[in-house]
């Protein structure tokens, strides 16, 4: 997709001559391949405010063939050292990732030549992954899409059952989303049973589901590169009144914070929409995180939706709405969606039932 990333990297000029540099050096490898579509381990960009002719991308010779593929349309470099050869060929003041590039880094390309005037100039380029495309939409919702279908093969199968172990659950869900499409998880799925369900961040280990246990699963897959993330609570057995009463209310906040998300809604009103919910019902105090994060390329990413920070929704901006009561030595709930901030509705990406389910 060269005029896809083409056109990425003109929009990233605009945003270099704001900074008021001549050039940006990218080495962020998330940032590079947004940019130019590169995919490997090693590799840099120097993107000239300029234009395309003085744009150059650099790896290393493990990469040769693989670049020419994925990166067609700009002139290469081939050196071990990319940032730094880059660096070599640049003059003018130059920013650079400074989120990304350690103290040792930066003295290493400061010296590099005497050409150059190294600026900082963090987060242009997550300015413009805040917002996706529409092929980036469409790799979010493909990787939604194989995690619900690995959901929903694990409890057509009876992988859902008491005396199974959370590792056991984890392991299949993961290799039911990779026969689905996924190339990997989004991240160490988190399977939760029982008084665990009630720790936010769990991770599995050899605990035996329990008839009568909150099952709480944590989980996503991964599509060109792009994530999902969705958590779905389930009862294993019958549902007492307490869990059915705390998954409603769960139900319902989850539902509040999904219709906030709306186009110029601030990013803490989305958060305290959720939150009303859970705190009237007098469980503020067990809401211990934020109620979501944007996903991308990154599982987690700009914006948070929180109750402090700032920022405003925007068309295009693909976030997770997720928020938890965690009950601890009792167990929790969270229910967690991925959705498309949408001009009228936000499009809900993962599919798979919010009502109770007793397996």
């Amino acid at each position: 997709m060269p005029d896809l990333h083409a056109a990425r990297r003109d929009a990233l000029r605009a945003l270099v001559r704001q900074a008021g540099a001549d050039a940006l050096l990218v080495t962020d490898l998330l940032n590079i391949r947004y940019l130019t579509g590169f995919t490997g381990s090693n590799a840099a960009l120097l993107l000239h405010a300029d234009g395309e002719p003085k744009t150059l991308f650099c790896t290393d010779g493990r990469y040769v063939t693989q670049a020419a593929a994925e990166v067609p349309d700009l002139e290469h470099v081939i050196d071990r050292d990319s940032a730094a050869a880059l660096v070599k060929r640049g003059s003018g003041r130059t920013g650079f990732e400074s989120q990304h590039v350690s103290v040792e880094q930066y003295e290493a390309l400061a010296t590099a030549s005497a050409e150059v005037d190294l600026v900082r100039a963090p987060g242009l380029v997550e300015r413009l992954r805040l917002v996706k495309d529409e092929h980036e939409i469409e790799a979010v919702r493909r990787a939604c899409a194989a995690a619900d279908a690995a959901l929903a093969e694990l409890l057509e199968r009876g992988g859902i059952r008491p005396g199974r172990t959370e590792r056991e659950v984890a392991r299949d869900l993961e290799n039911l989303m990779l026969d689905h499409g996924s190339s990997a998880p989004s991240f160490d799925s988190i399977v939760a049973t029982g008084a665990n369900s009630a720790i936010p961040h769990h991770r599995p280990t050899d605990a035996v589901l329990m008839q009568g246990d909150f099952l709480k699963l944590d989980f996503g897959a991964t599509v060109d590169g792009y994530h999902s993330d969705m958590t779905r609570t389930l009862v294993l057995g019958k549902a007492a009144d307490w869990q059915r009463e705390l998954y409603e209310l769960v139900r319902q906040a989850q539902e509040a914070g999904r219709k906030a998300v709306l186009p110029g809604a601030r990013t803490v009103d989305v958060d305290r929409a959720a939150r009303a919910v859970i705190e009237d019902a007098g469980h503020g105090e067990e809401f211990s995180h934020g109620l979501g994060h944007g996903v991308g390329l990154e599982i987690h990413e700009a914006p948070s939706l929180a109750k402090k920070g700032d920022g405003t929704l925007s068309v295009g901006m693909t976030v997770t709405v997720e928020p938890g009561v965690y009950l601890a030595g009792r167990g929790g709930v969270r229910i967690e969606d991925t959705l498309v901030v949408r001009d009228e509705a936000p499009e809900l990406l993962t599919l798979s039932s919010k009502e109770l389910v007793v397996v």
